[in-house]
Formats: C-alpha cells, sequence, structure tokens
C-alpha cells in the first residue's frame, strides 16, 4: 500500500519546480486572421522562413531573447521533417522586418519560400510578450497567429513549434515534451556499502537535451525511470532502503510515494505505467523465486500476480490499448520478447523469434504498432523494431558502441536510447527510420531514457 514521503527539497529540486511553473499559460483563444495552410509545390513539403524574431524594446537582453525564440523554433520545426528550410546564411541577405506589417515577401518570394514566421517579444509585467504569424508568401495573407506571455523564451518557442505543427500538418509535435533518465555525473558514491558503488540520481531535460535538472538527492542507486501518462510523475527503482523498491515522485506537488514497502515484498524493479496511468506493472521476488510481473494500482494497492513461473520475467511494457504488456523472460533460455494479455489470462507469445538475446522492449504509441528493443548482434547490442502486424524486422542502429533501452516519443516518430558510441553511455533521439541522430547528454554516464507524453 502506498506511503507517502514528504521530499528533502534541495536547491535542485526547488529549481526543479520552479522551472516546470514558468511554463506559460495556454496562448490566447484568437483565431489565425485566415484560415489556411501552407503549402507547397506538388509532392514537396512546404518551405519555410524562419529568421531571428524582431525585439521590440532594444536592450541587449531582449535581442538576445529575440535570437533564442527564433533559433529554437526553427530547430523544433526541423526535427519533424515536415517543412523544408531557407538556410541561414540566405536568410541573411534578407533586411530584416521591423514589425508585422513590412514583411518584404517579394524578397522571400525570390528565394521560393512557401512560408515566413515573423514574430516580435517584448518584455512585459511578468516576463515576456511574443506576438507570431505565419505568413504565405503566396498570398501575404496570416496562416497562423498567436499571442504568447511567460517567461521561459525556449518553452515559448516549443510551444508556437507544437501549434504550428498541429494547425499546419495536423501532426502532435513533442517540442514540449520532456526525456527522464539516470545519471551518474555527479561523482557521488554510496556510503556504508562494501562495494561503495557509485550514486545513480534521476534527471529530467528538455526533448532536446536542454534545461538538465536533477530530481532525486537520495545519494544511492535510482534507476529505471518513468513518465506518468500526464508527464506529472516519474515512476523508479530506487535502492534507498538496501533492496530495490518502487517510488514515485510527483515532480509538480513534490511529493515521493513508496508503493512497495514491507515484510514479504521482496524486490522490486522496472515500473511501467498503464496507458491510463491508473496502474503500473513491475517485476517483482515477493514469495520467493526469480521476478515474476504483478500489476498494481497507481496508490500500490489491488496488487496481483500476472505471471506465475519459474523462469525470470521482467522489464513490462504496456501495449497502446492497455490489454496486453509486452516483457522479457528466459524460459527458451537467454532473455527473449513475450507478450502477454494484462489480465494474464492465456499463454505468453514470443515475439523476438531471431534473436540469441532480446532484452528491454518499448511498445509505440499510435499510428504505429511497434516494438523498439535491445537485441545482442555481437560484442555489443543494437536497436531493432519489429512491427507487430506483419512481424517484420528493421534495425535501427548498427554496431557503433553499444545500443540499448529505446523509448518512444508521444507521436511515435522518434526514439530515445542509451549508445555508447561517444565513449561513455549517452542518450540520443532519432526517427523511427533510423535517420536525424542527435546527442543530448554529455556529461557523465546516463542511461535508461523515458520519453514522456
Amino acid at each position: 500500500m502506498i506511503k507517502r514521503i514528504p521530499i528533502t527539497v534541495g536547491l535542485a529540486v526547488l529549481a526543479l519546480l520552479a522551472a516546470h511553473a514558468q511554463q506559460p499559460p495556454p496562448p490566447s483563444q484568437q483565431p489565425p486572421e485566415i484560415s489556411t495552410t501552407i503549402s507547397g509545390d506538388p509532392g514537396v513539403p512546404p518551405r519555410l522562413a524562419v529568421p531571428d524574431f524582431i525585439a521590440i524594446t532594444k536592450d541587449a537582453e531582449s535581442i538576445a531573447i529575440a535570437k533564442t525564440l527564433g533559433q529554437v523554433l526553427r530547430d523544433d520545426l526541423e526535427f519533424e521533417r515536415e517543412f523544408t528550410f531557407i538556410p541561414k546564411d540566405v536568410m541573411a541577405t534578407i533586411p530584416p522586418a521591423t514589425s508585422l506589417n513590412d514583411v518584404p515577401f517579394d524578397r522571400w518570394r525570390e528565394l521560393n519560400a512557401d512560408g515566413v514566421v515573423v514574430g516580435t517579444v517584448e518584455k512585459a509585467t511578468g516576463g515576456l510578450r511574443v506576438t507570431l504569424r505565419l505568413f504565405s508568401v503566396r498570398t501575404r495573407q496570416s496562416a497562423f497567429g498567436r499571442e504568447y506571455s511567460g517567461s521561459n523564451a525556449r518553452l515559448i518557442a516549443h510551444t508556437i513549434s507544437d501549434e504550428i505543427h498541429k494547425s499546419q500538418r495536423a501532426l502532435e509535435g513533442v517540442a514540449r515534451s520532456k526525456i527522464t533518465f539516470s545519471s551518474d555525473r555527479d561523482g557521488e558514491r554510496m556510503s556504508g556499502t562494501v562495494e561503495q558503488r557509485e550514486v545513480k540520481e534521476i534527471y529530467i531535460a528538455d526533448y532536446d537535451g536542454e534545461n538538465q535538472k536533477r530530481v532525486t538527492v537520495g545519494r544511492t542507486l535510482n534507476i529505471t525511470p518513468r513518465w506518468s501518462p500526464d508527464a506529472r510523475s516519474i515512476a523508479y527503482t530506487s535502492y534507498r532502503r538496501g533492496e530495490p523498491q518502487i517510488f514515485v515522485s510527483h515532480i509538480y506537488e513534490g511529493t515521493l510515494d513508496e508503493l512497495t514497502k514491507g515484510a514479504g515484498s521482496g524486490q522490486n524493479w522496472l515500473p511501467a505505467w498503464s496507458p491510463d496511468g491508473t496502474k503500473v506493472c513491475f517485476g517483482s521476488t515477493r514469495g520467493g523465486g526469480p521476478s515474476q510481473l504483478y500489476v498494481m494500482n497507481k496508490d500500490g494497492s489491488n496488487l496481483r500476480r500476472l505471471t506465475n513461473d519459474r523462469w525470470v520475467n521482467t522489464t513490462p511494457t504496456w501495449s497502446p490499448s492497455g490489454n496486453q504488456i509486452a516483457f522479457v523472460s528466459d524460459r527458451t533460455g537467454n532473455p527473449q520478447i513475450y507478450v502477454i494479455a494484462a489480465d494474464g489470462v492465456g499463454q505468453a507469445q514470443r515475439i523476438s523469434t531471431a534473436e540469441v538475446y532480446a532484452d528491454k522492449p518499448s511498445w509505440s504509441p499510435p499510428p504505429y504498432n511497434e516494438i523498439a528493443y535491445t537485441a545482442r548482434t555481437g560484442p555489443g547490442n543494437d536497436i531493432k523494431i519489429v512491427d507487430m502486424a506483419t512481424r517484420q524486422v528493421r534495425q535501427i542502429t548498427f554496431g557503433e558502441g553499444t545500443n540499448e533501452s529505446p523509448t518512444w516519443a508521444a507521436n511515435g516518430r522518434h526514439f530515445a536510447f542509451m549508445s555508447t558510441r561517444s565513449g561513455k553511455e549517452q542518450i540520443f533521439t532519432i526517427d523511427r527510420l533510423g535517420k536525424g541522430l542527435k546527442q543530448i547528454t554529455k556529461t557523465g554516464n546516463n542511461q535508461q531514457p523515458d520519453w514522456s507524453r
């Protein structure tokens, strides 16, 4: 049953909570001036120009913020590959607009731009006021327009990107999503243990690797973090009691829940949230013997056993519908991926039929129905993806270091994973076809990422 513990709030956690508090309010509900969609030539993505924003107040800080808004917005829009872009050096040849009313459409048309983003920023009470227009260069009409307020320029840019993708491409962007992971970057070591093991703490970062902040301050092993579906809480495995147990940090509330505790609870690890956020599946040795899968309510109540055999069963991931769970079992020798009904009824079905060793499955969100997983391909591991409808497998990484722990973005178009290709263990993102690789951590060793919804 749940035990709620007040968090000992350090400066890092206060900074984390403050960062969340800086989220801008929803944009004003004013409709776009003209309801239209920017289009390119037939079969070609629209070509956009995204120059730096216009600083209404001309102080150095405002000018720097204007550049940040433009740069972050360009990067966010490029991430989804729904548009092509006028290169920065080419954009520099066009005289910058000084307001929303003097856009040099003729010059942008000469560069074959289909759309141009024009934004202004000025200081206001409580932070910033940002006004944004996406114009059709052909018609000179506004296809998208909003005003934003807040104090976090990067978050405002992320919000603009997601809303442009939704408005213009009917796509749910992920620019406002976050990635959590375990890291030893602080160089701390556990006290009172024979091994003097290194400490690992839970961190979060924006999807692009910026704004990295520490969540836990336990000076112990805190690993395998998993976002709740509402992205307000993180479940993870912690060794703060000695044996591994499952905790949930509620980031906004500043509280901590201990879900597994008490006589006979055994060792518990690798929590996975159900898609509706009401349940958690996890591996446990309670009852003796090897790890078995259990499901409990999000408050630790209504515990029930899902598997009951003599093999190790662990590392669960729920299907998007919530009616199935994929997991890892050694029932045929080496670890392999299996799927079982979420109520435990029926036989488990093996999914990784062509692998010597398979681990750490992650079930994609809609519209795709795929499981990404870690596969042994030689001295190291690589990421593969199996299409659950056809059972066809495609390999994404090819021996550049070892590659593990894939986790999907909310729109199913990208995933994050751990790789040693740069030396230490670092977190990277890549799209589902293996393009657009980006390293998002660089300090210490960083493992076991999970991407928020």
